[in-house]
């Protein structure tokens, strides 16, 4: 299971994502107000906002309910991801990488969920006065790992599964 799969090398990935995405909610709770937007550049600014609802604020006022079903639903994909990667070969490497990222985001959002029941946001990019929603590390990692897991797809070969030797 360690030894040919891409495992290991995943969850050490998924933990650093994990750790930064805490450190800097932690950080971003501290430092900056809610809702008051601190300018780094013309276009991107740090503010915090909670976020009781998924990417895009979708069920942010379903009353509470989503706090659970979308915990359950980011503890089951973040179960997924940890059998695939054991079945991803550890040469798969962009494969690797994109699991990994998207296992630590979703666990980062995972905790804020169940800690705090909403997700804690604070990187504000906008332009012409027009802002992106708000997001965090983990969304970043999620995104990121998405977009590599696409182009893993397409340019590495699939003959090669890691087999359980049971």
């Amino acid at each position: 299971m360690w030894g040919r799969s891409g495992l290991r090398v995943g969850l050490v990935l998924a933990t650093v994502v994990l750790v930064l995405d805490q450190i800097t909610k932690l950080w971003a709770e501290r430092a900056l107000t809610l809702y008051a937007p601190v300018e780094i550049t013309s276009f991107f600014n740090l503010t915090l906002v909670y976020n009781p609802g998924a990417a895009f604020s979708f069920l942010s006022s379903a009353g509470g309910w989503q706090r659970w079903f979308l915990s359950a639903i980011a503890f089951g994909v973040g179960l997924v991801l940890v059998v695939w990667l054991s079945r991803v070969p550890r040469q798969a490497w962009l494969s690797v990488t994109s699991l990994g990222l998207i296992l630590g985001g979703a666990f980062g959002n995972l905790i804020d969920r169940v800690r705090i029941g909403r997700v804690i946001d604070f990187v504000d990019l906008h332009y012409a006065g027009l802002h992106w929603p708000a997001f965090n590390v983990a969304d970043a990692a999620i995104t990121v790992g998405a977009i590599c897991l696409i182009i893993a797809t397409f340019t590495e070969q699939r003959t090669h599964v890691v087999e359980d030797k049971a």
